[in-house]
């Protein structure tokens, strides 16, 4: 397969060229569905011409519809798509980049997905389908499940499949909440993962952004902290990895911290606690959930993070972590090899 494939990019560079625009243009139009061919043009940022070429081609072998509401995929077109998923890997080499970052961040595996989510937001579900699927295979009878709010994480909830199979799972949330939209915030997505798998859920119901006086107060609540001590021996953790300075905005740290923060060189964040680029933590936000600590321990750990600007972060937050199963972007892949270059 490997040989046939770098045969085809010397001989006909053209080709691979051609299979991957027309795979990308189906996706966005899966995800997107129904969509009037110049919004298409625009996401994908190509003209309406050669969009309207593409289309003409794509309906021409029953792959999309065309109708007055604009375009969606056909069955067969979802077959397409899906059957092209591996092939497109290997063209791109993300196998090998997979294995790379494994290797040199010392993680359980890496799983990237293509595309780059900060030109095609559809990429963004691509990732949420990996990561769910990931998590469908590993969870069992019994399982407790914890996850933090934002709105990758609710791309994983989202890409669940609705089923029963499971018996006596526990949902928890990671953390507590933050003054931002509830569709994104841990309570909110707990509910509906465990929803969708038959789950049971317990709910926090306390703010993520308190001070240690206060946090220590409501430690001392037996049924604050019967949960949280569930949540800290969650079998299974799925969270996002932050930017530090947008995380530290979003928190609301007060601005002589946002200084220090950036003076120190924090460029990543998790589980509240910030690290500069060389994974060391610098700092810690009073939380009330998991920490890293808690992160660390023997439990199956899903990162999900997408877009280039998040390289340094996932280098920082995840070097080290052996029970890591990262989720990634192709943007993001390709800057953490550039990055780990450029330091060896």
């Amino acid at each position: 397969m490997e040989k046939i494939l770098k045969l085809q990019q010397k001989v006909v560079p053209e080709l691979i060229e051609l299979l991957e625009k027309r795979h990308d243009i189906l996706r966005m139009i899966c995800y997107n569905q129904p969509i009037g061919r110049r919004i298409l043009a625009d996401h994908m940022c190509i003209s309406e011409r050669i969009i309207r070429n593409e289309i003409n081609f794509l309906k021409s072998q029953n792959l999309i519809e065309v109708n007055a509401l604009g375009m969606f995929i056909t069955i067969e077109g979802e077959e397409v798509i899906n059957q092209l998923k591996g092939f497109i890997h290997e063209i791109k080499g993300l196998s090998k980049i997979e294995k790379f970052i494994e290797k040199h961040l010392k993680l359980a595996q890496v799983i990237v997905v293509p595309g780059d989510v900060e030109i095609d937001k559809s990429v963004l579900k691509e990732l949420g389908k990996a990561a769910a699927g990931y998590a469908m295979d590993v969870i069992r009878d019994n399982s407790v499940i914890a996850l933090t709010g934002g709105s990758t994480v609710k791309e994983v909830v989202d890409s669940f499949l609705p089923n029963k199979k499971y018996n006596n799972i526990l949902v928890l949330p990671a953390r507590g909440g933050m003054a931002r939209n509830v569709e994104i915030q841990a309570n909110t997505l707990v509910a509906r993962l465990s929803d969708k798998i038959g789950g049971n859920y317990e709910l926090l119901h306390v703010p993520d952004n308190l001070s240690n006086a206060a946090l220590e107060t409501i430690l001392n609540e037996t049924n604050i902290k019967d949960i949280i001590e569930k949540i800290r021996n969650a079998d299974i953790l799925i969270y996002g990895i932050g930017v530090a300075s947008e995380m530290a905005l979003k928190r609301g740290l007060p601005q002589k911290v946002i200084a220090e923060l950036k003076e120190v060189g924090a460029v990543g964040e998790a589980f509240g606690e910030y690290y500069n680029e060389v994974g060391k933590k610098i700092y810690t936000v009073p939380t009330i959930v998991v920490k890293n600590g808690d992160a660390k321990n023997d439990k199956i750990l899903i990162a999900v993070a997408a877009g280039k600007s998040k390289a340094k972060a996932i280098i920082a937050t995840e070097i080290n972590c052996s029970s890591t199963v990262l989720v990634i972007d192709e943007s993001a892949a390709v800057e953490i090899v550039n990055i780990l270059d450029k330091i060896e």
